[in-house]
């Protein structure tokens, strides 16, 4: 933070040594140390991608050092790796309310998503072949929007995109899946699961949640909302790390009518099937989850999502879920009160809900210039990101603020909210440096 800005008044109603005083009080304060985290650098890039834990460089090395280096391909038994996908699925199932033996771990959250909802919509084909309708939000991640295009076109069925407001009245007799994101990426606006699943099925359709921006994130209740399909990503709220493993979920109702009419999902790769290692030429597919389970899992980037879920279960002698999903609610109420007290004029606008039951752990400004604005952040030491708006569509310009509870400080959020009002006020963001493109943003 620069020196102007650590002399600012105050970043909100609050001053900075009452942010202070809220990290003192801090029950989950003592998780911060279990991360790496640079001095001098504010990180609310963590719904993008998470933090290092300390622990994770000495599994990988331990993992390449001695599992690989020393126990060659006998690790495959001695050091459990044949396991692992379902061992850490069931850590993650912990997180989004599904039970053990339900969520796999290994390929990429695009990968996964294809396999589910091509699977959702092959049921529906079986049950409703006048279904024939994707429906999903346009503002929804890319890739989901992209993997949906591949199957639609595959499928000779259609995929709808509308906004989020109009969903009630989008879903009808042509539907088949809703594919939804249950936090969406742009402006952190969350979706009531139940609610919307529940409206979903009356209307005699199936749902496809991607978890990217909630799991670790705020409680998820997959079997309380009765969804029927999820995935999620690794390298986010999960922190393990950039390009870890993602999951999927399927709900038994549907394995088990899979297991019972011999249904394939479209990716039938020797992990998946019933007894891989008998290397017979044709395919039999496993139970269950196991039936979605592709290619040969990433050993070396499991172990690291291994640790990085390893910190939620130490989350649970602090409150767990629960307690994080209310700190990151204080952690943005007190972002979005320092930035609107400080930064009024400056041409921002809040695109995140005001009201924390209506949002994920992120926050969202819109700005004309936002590119410039957060590269003038980032060289002040406080990294977020910026995304992109699209015309026609309306979609403006964000720059992204995520708040991650597992190491994210209130101090961080006063600090941060300070720079923020600093680099507007000086307007030190018109320099011709900060509006050199770059390929990630």
């Amino acid at each position: 933070m620069t020196e102007a800005a650590a002399r600012s008044p105050g970043a909100s109603r609050l001053t900075r040594d009452d942010a202070l005083a809220l990290d003192a009080g801090d029950a989950l304060a003592p998780l911060r140390e279990q991360f790496a985290l640079p001095d001098g650098v504010v990180y609310l890039d963590g719904n993008s991608l998470g933090a290092l834990p300390k622990r994770t460089a000495s599994r990988v090395q331990e993992t390449i050092v001695h599992e690989w280096g020393d126990g060659l391909i006998r690790s495959w038994n001695s050091a459990g790796w044949i396991a692992l996908a379902q061992s850490i699925g069931d850590a993650v199932a912990t997180l989004i309310g599904s039970g053990p033996g339900e969520v796999s771990v290994g390929d990429s959250t695009s990968v996964n998503l294809f396999k589910a909802l091509s699977a959702a919509c092959a049921l529906q084909q079986a049950d409703a072949p006048s279904r024939t309708t994707i429906v999903s939000e346009r503002s929804n991640f890319p890739t989901d929007l992209y993997i949906a295009e591949s199957i639609a076109a595959a499928s000779g069925s259609k995929l709808r995109l509308i906004d989020a407001r109009d969903l009630a009245d989008q879903l009808d007799r042509d539907t088949a899946v809703l594919m939804l994101t249950h936090v969406n990426y742009r402006n952190g606006r969350v979706h009531d699961m139940a609610e919307t699943t529940r409206m979903a099925h009356a209307a005699g359709a199936l749902v496809v949640w991607d978890l990217a921006h909630s799991a670790g994130a705020l409680p998820v209740d997959l079997h309380g909302a009765d969804a029927d399909f999820a995935v999620g990503c690794g390298y986010k709220y999960l922190n393990g790390g950039p390009g870890a493993p993602a999951f999927i979920w399927a709900h038994p109702r549907h394995t088990e009518r899979m297991d019972r009419d011999g249904m394939r999902q479209p990716l039938s790769g020797w992990f998946g099937h019933a007894a891989p290692f008998d290397f017979t030429p044709s395919y039999r597919p496993a139970a269950g989850i196991g039936r979605f389970v592709c290619g040969t899992p990433p050993i070396v980037a499991m172990r690291a999502l291994q640790c990085g879920l390893e910190v939620f279960a130490e989350a649970e002698s602090h409150g767990g879920i629960a307690a994080l999903r209310a700190k990151s609610i204080g952690l943005a109420d007190l972002f979005i009160d320092g930035v609107e007290t400080t930064c009024q004029g400056r041409g921002l606008a809040l695109e995140t809900p005001r009201n924390p039951a209506e949002r994920g752990s992120q926050v969202s400004f819109a700005h004309a210039d936002g590119f410039a604005v957060m590269q003038a952040l980032i060289a002040r030491g406080v990294i977020g990101d910026y995304r992109a708006g699209h015309a026609p569509s309306a979609e403006a310009d964000l720059i992204r603020f995520g708040f991650t509870p597992l190491y994210t400080r209130f101090v961080d959020a006063w600090d941060a909210a300070a720079a923020l009002a600093d680099v507007l006020s000086s307007e030190v963001w018109r320099e011709p440096r900060f509006h050199r493109r770059t390929v990630v943003t």
